[in-house]
This record gives structure tokens, sequence and C-alpha cells, in this order.
């Protein structure tokens, strides 16, 4: 290897660690649905996802979180290098009425490496 490609190799790997750190070998976005197992008809309950990726920097961060209920869409949060969660774990509430038995499903994905899967969370209607 002539010096000069020694050179760029030493000092992109350089960059890589100081711009990335130990979060430039960051995992897929993960998300943790926290709701309760039964509700009355008509009641108004709290739905809290928590969505966990390792990095959070200009390069590497989580690119968007979304929540599922009965397979519609009713919330999706977007972001960007500039615009990035407040943190690599971080967790976002909504409210839904409760009309019948619901299934919510939420996903969260990695700019870099995409998602670890859905979570998924199964509320009851009770009478």
């Amino acid at each position: 290897m002539n010096r000069r490609k020694f050179i760029v190799s030493v000092g992109g790997f350089f960059l890589l660690f100081i711009l990335g750190g130990k979060n430039a070998w960051a995992n897929k976005g993960e998300v943790k649905i926290e709701a309760p197992e039964g509700a009355a008809k008509g009641s108004e309950i709290t739905i809290r996802v928590t969505a966990t990726h390792s990095a959070n920097n200009f390069f590497h961060y989580t690119e968007w979180l979304q929540i599922k209920i009965n397979e519609k869409e009713i919330a999706r949060w977007d972001f960007t290098g500039s615009n990035k969660p407040e943190a690599a774990t971080f967790s976002r509430e909504i409210k839904h009425r409760v009309e019948g038995d619901s299934e919510i499903k939420a996903k969260a994905s990695c700019n870099i490496h995409g998602s670890a899967g859905e979570g998924v969370v199964k509320v009851l209607a009770k009478e």
C-alpha cells in the first residue's frame, strides 16, 4: 500500500470514530409498547411507545417511528440528521378511544440499518 492510500485510510477510520464513536456500530431501531390489556368501550387510553437505537448523531439516527391501530397508521414521526430524536432512547405518547378490540403495532427504523421489527400489543374492549 502506498503512503497516500495509507494516510487516507487512517484518516477515514479516525473520522469515523471521532464523529460516531461507539455509535458507529449501532443496532436497528427497536420499540416497546405500553398500553392497558383491556379498557371499557368508549374510554380513552394512553399508548406509550419507547424507541431504542444506540446511535443518535448527525449521520446515524432513528429515521422514523410509527404507530398503527388495526393496520391503520395513526401517528408517525419523521427525523433527519438536523432534526433527530432527543436521545438514543425516546418515547412518544398518543391517546386512543377504544371502540372495539385493538391491535397496536409500532415500528422504528434506523436510517442505515433499518428496523428490528414491529412491536405488537392487543387491547381488549370491555362492555
